[in-house]
């Protein structure tokens, strides 16, 4: 005969059985679903960065796309402070479900959080990275009344009044700081560097002749120069550029050693699912080959990522290698932030 107690115990045990069943269909069903649904409701890009500036000029041209592409509003959220790390923390520690996104660059991802002892995220382990998207020229420019009108000019004349001049950029830590920086030390000059909180803000001061010169994205140098508001001296990249057609690189007008180069990319939170991951490639890579956005994209002073770098895996690969091109770059320049 079996006793009522062990009937009852047996009893319990197989509830829980049930219920851990049950639980573990309901979550396994979940997941997936969330991921097929994705997404069914707005989702925010954010962008580290002040509205205004190139990264958000960029941003908002890929924004607008993709919301046709993925069938929901893609709401674009500035979120700038501490060289775009504050904006980036905040889809570090967002919930993985893929409502969330950080449209980041080199400077937010590799730059600075390796400049800081004390980063707010760790750039390779934090994320779920969703590719690349575009990258952009870095132009040496300066106000429309500095009196040169070519590098080696420029070279002359900050070599004799660099202890008066001023020179912008978008944040300490940005691109356009540590762009101008190597240039400045390839120069052999240490003007004062004016940080501002984004790249809108330095060229309207530029502009105004409140700076001396700015190392400039090309999104941002496009419509002053345009508009003959600033002179061009120089591209800082290793090689020319179609959006700039005729402006040389310093190296090859005998300046060496200032190469420098601007991407941004997308990422998720970690842990956010695969799928969700994959469809967000799937919608930029469709944006990307879209001609219209091309041009778009063109006339803001930006260009895509080539189609074979554009995926999550490549971005995984890439971002690591980043860290640590710009780890080394930034101690040998002595650059560090508290």
């Amino acid at each position: 005969m079996i006793k009522r107690s062990n009937i009852s115990h047996n009893v319990s045990l197989l509830s829980a059985a049930v219920l851990a069943v049950t639980l573990t269909v309901a979550t396994g069903a979940v997941a997936p679903a969330t991921a097929q649904t994705w997404p069914n409701r707005a989702v925010t890009m954010v962008v580290p960065f002040a509205a205004g500036s190139a990264s958000d000029t960029a941003g908002r041209v890929i924004a607008v796309a993709l919301s046709e592409a993925v069938g929901q509003q893609v709401i674009i959220e500035n979120v700038s402070g501490a060289g775009g790390m504050t904006g980036t923390a905040r889809v570090a520690k967002a919930a993985s479900d893929g409502y969330q996104f950080v449209f980041a660059s080199v400077d937010s991802i590799a730059i600075v959080p390796t400049m800081h002892k004390a980063p707010l995220y760790n750039s390779v382990t934090d994320f779920e990275p969703a590719g690349l998207v575009t990258d952009q020229p870095i132009v040496l420019i300066t106000r429309k009344s500095l009196p040169v009108n070519n590098l080696q000019e420029f070279i002359a004349y900050t070599k004799a009044n660099h202890d008066k001049m001023q020179f912008g950029s978008s944040g300490v830590g940005s691109g356009s700081h540590f762009s101008c920086a190597r240039l400045n030390a390839a120069i052999g000059i240490n003007p004062t560097h004016v940080p501002y909180r984004g790249s809108g803000l330095a060229m309207q001061d530029l502009i105004g002749g409140r700076i001396d010169y700015f190392c400039a994205l090309g999104a941002a140098a496009m419509v002053p120069l345009e508009g003959g508001n600033a002179k061009a001296m120089a591209l800082l990249t290793n090689e020319r550029s179609a959006l700039f057609p005729g402006l040389p690189t310093a190296k090859e007008l005998g300046l060496p050693g200032v190469d420098s180069y601007f991407w941004t990319a997308s990422f998720f939170p970690k842990g956010t699912p695969e799928p969700i991951v994959q469809k967000l490639y799937e919608a930029t890579n469709k944006t990307l080959d879209n001609p219209a956005i091309v041009e778009s994209l063109r006339r803001a002073g930006v260009t895509p990522i080539a189609p074979k770098l554009r995926t999550p895996a490549y971005l995984k690969t890439f971002v690591g290698a980043e860290v640590e091109t710009w780890r080394a770059m930034i101690k040998a320049s002595g650059i560090t932030i508290d």
